[in-house]
C-alpha cells in the first residue's frame, strides 16, 4: 500500500472523491420534514447531471496506485457505461448524465502519448453510451492539456463532429493554471465555440503538498489521510476557488470577455467568501479590471450542486448568485443520484426556480433537451 508522493502525483492517482470518501453531504432538514410529503413532491421533475463521472480500465491504471485502488474503483462503477449506470439514473430520475473523465484524466500525460489518449477518451464515449442509450448521455471533452494547441484542437473536433457540450479540466497542468498565457489557445477556442470549460479540482503540485498537507509527526497521519486532507477532504475546494479568482484578477474574462466557467461543489466555498471577495478584493483591482471584480462571477460562471446535498448551503449561494446559473449534478458513482433527486424534490424553493437548476438552465447553457 505504500509508494512515495511524488509518484503518486505524477502518475496522477485520484484518491479522495475516487477513494470514495467524498460522500455527499445531506440536508439536515429534510429529516424533519414529513416522510410521505417529501417522498411525493415534484416527482415529476425531469434532472440534468452535469458532474457525472466515467473511468476506462485503462484510465484507471495510469491514475490508480495500486491493484487494491483498481479493485475500488471498479466497484463503485466508475467504468460502467452500460446498464448499471442506466439503471441509477433511472432509480433516481435523472433523465441525462453528462459524462467527464475521472481527475486528472490525461494531465499528467505529455506529448503526443496525452493527445492520443485524449482522442481514445473522446470516441469511447461517442462509440459507446452516447450510441448505445441515444439520448441519456452527454459529454464533456477530455483535453491533452500539456499540449494547448493540439487540447484547442481536440476540443474543436470533438465538439462539432461528435457533439460534445465543452470539456473538463482537473486543477494544475504541471504547476500551472489556466490563467497562465500558455492555455490562452484552449481558452479563446472555448469562446469562439461557445462552449463552457468545467472547472474541477485536482491534487495539488508536491511543493504545496508538503507545505500545506503534511506532517513530520507519522503517529497522527493514517494511511490516506493527507491525500484526503489535499484533495476531498479539504484542498481541492480551496484550490478550484483559487484558480476562479485568479483568472478574475490577472485579465482572463477581460481578454475573453464571453468565456463560460463552470465550477461545482456548490461554488466550491464562493458562497461563504463571496463578501470578502469582492470587498477586500475590489479597491486592489477597480484600475486593473473592466468590471468590479463580484460582477465577473455573475457575467462568467455557473455552479453546480455535486456532491453538496445541503439546504442551507443552496440557500446561501442563491443569496448571491442568480438562480440562472445554478445547475445540478450528483457527482456520481462517488454520490448516489438518488439521495440527490430526493434531496432537491425536498429543497423548499419555488417550482420555477427548480426547474431551473434541475434542467433548464443546463439546457439553456448547452443547448440541449431533456
Amino acid at each position: 500500500m505504500s509508494m512515495g508522493r511524488r509518484n503518486f502525483l505524477t502518475r496522477g492517482a485520484a484518491l479522495g472523491a475516487g477513494v470514495g470518501l467524498a460522500a455527499p453531504i445531506l440536508a439536515s432538514c429534510t429529516n424533519e420534514q414529513d416522510a410521505s410529503d417529501i417522498s411525493h413532491r415534484d416527482q415529476d421533475l425531469s434532472f440534468i447531471g452535469t458532474e457525472e463521472t466515467f473511468s476506462t480500465p485503462e484510465l484507471m491504471k495510469l491514475n490508480s496506485i495500486n491493484e487494491e485502488h483498481i479493485a475500488f474503483l471498479e466497484g463503485t462503477g466508475l467504468a460502467n457505461l452500460g446498464q448499471r449506470r442506466i439503471d441509477d439514473m433511472d432509480k433516481g430520475g435523472l433523465n441525462v448524465q453528462i459524462l467527464s473523465a475521472h481527475t486528472p484524466a490525461v494531465q499528467n500525460v505529455p506529448g503526443q502519448e496525452g493527445i492520443d489518449f485524449a482522442y481514445r477518451l473522446n470516441r469511447k464515449l461517442v462509440e459507446g453510451p452516447m450510441a448505445s442509450y441515444p439520448g441519456r448521455f452527454q459529454a464533456f471533452a477530455t483535453l491533452p492539456l500539456q499540449s494547448p494547441d493540439a487540447a484547442a484542437d481536440e476540443l474543436e473536433r470533438s465538439v462539432r463532429e461528435d457533439g460534445f457540450l465543452g470539456a473538463l479540466t482537473n486543477g494544475h497542468i504541471t504547476k500551472k493554471f489556466l490563467d497562465h498565457p500558455e492555455f490562452e489557445p484552449v481558452l479563446a477556442r472555448a469562446e469562439s465555440l461557445d462552449v463552457p470549460i468545467y472547472l474541477h479540482p485536482g491534487y495539488p503540485a508536491e511543493e504545496i503538498y508538503q507545505i500545506y498537507y503534511s506532517t513530520t509527526r507519522s503517529e497522527y497521519t493514517k494511511e490516506y489521510q493527507d491525500y484526503i486532507f489535499s484533495g476531498s477532504g479539504y484542498g481541492w475546494h480551496q484550490e478550484v476557488l483559487t484558480q476562479c479568482i485568479r483568472m478574475i484578477t490577472y485579465g482572463v474574462f477581460d481578454r475573453f470577455p464571453n468565456l463560460k466557467i463552470i465550477i461545482g461543489h456548490m461554488g466550491e466555498g464562493l458562497p461563504f467568501y463571496y463578501k470578502r471577495i469582492a470587498e477586500d478584493m475590489g479597491e486592489p483591482t477597480e484600475d486593473s479590471l473592466k468590471k468590479p471584480i463580484a460582477q465577473y462571477f455573475q457575467d462568467n460562471f455557473w455552479i453546480t450542486t455535486s456532491a453538496f446535498f445541503q439546504d442551507e448551503l443552496l440557500h446561501l449561494l442563491l443569496k448571491y448568485i442568480s438562480v440562472d446559473r445554478v445547475m445540478f449534478a450528483t457527482d456520481y458513482p462517488f454520490a448516489s443520484i438518488k439521495e440527490g433527486t430526493d434531496w432537491f424534490r425536498a429543497v423548499d424553493l419555488p417550482r420555477e426556480d427548480k426547474e431551473k437548476i434541475a434542467f433548464r438552465n443546463a439546457e439553456k447553457l448547452f443547448g440541449i433537451k431533456v
